[in-house]
């Protein structure tokens, strides 16, 4: 199987981002983007529930609230928004912060499934889909840190 099996990386990458035209701006500014990261989070607890027990859990088993933030803050800075992440947590270093994590192919496909669940849930379409299907894939791919 491909880096992105089971996800549909049939969009052209016509979008080329700038400063200016950012995914961050594309999708509407921060809480556009926060709703992204909560929908990817219920998507998985929904849908890829062996994915959702690789992350910090809350009381009632549900991706914590700190995990969510994060993740929220992660990826407003990573679509062009302000570097909160960076100034709150440091580098990214995403490999370094997910290699406790063992991330093959199967973990890979069923993170890129729920974003792309949210992706749907959100409405996010056109040109900047097309882009963020491909980058996200590239960066879970990236991830992998097992055969």
């Amino acid at each position: 199987m491909g880096p992105a099996a089971g996800v549909n990386l049939g969009h052209a990458m016509a979008y080329t981002p700038t400063e200016l035209d950012s995914p961050f701006a594309r999708l509407g500014g921060e809480e556009p983007v926060r709703r992204l990261a909560e929908s990817f989070y219920d998507q998985m607890e929904a849908t890829e529930p062996e994915l959702a027990k690789l992350h910090q859990l809350d009381a009632e088993g549900r991706v914590s609230r700190q995990s969510r933030d994060n993740f929220g803050l992660f990826l407003i800075e990573w679509l062009g928004g302000p570097r909160n992440f960076s100034a709150t947590r440091g580098h990214p270093r995403l490999r370094m912060r997910h290699g406790r994590v063992p991330i093959g192919e199967g973990m890979r496909d069923a993170w890129l499934r729920s974003m792309g669940r949210a992706l749907d849930e959100q409405g996010i379409v056109g040109d900047v889909r097309g882009f963020l299907d491909a980058r996200f894939a590239e960066v879970a791919n990236f991830l992998r840190n097992v055969p």
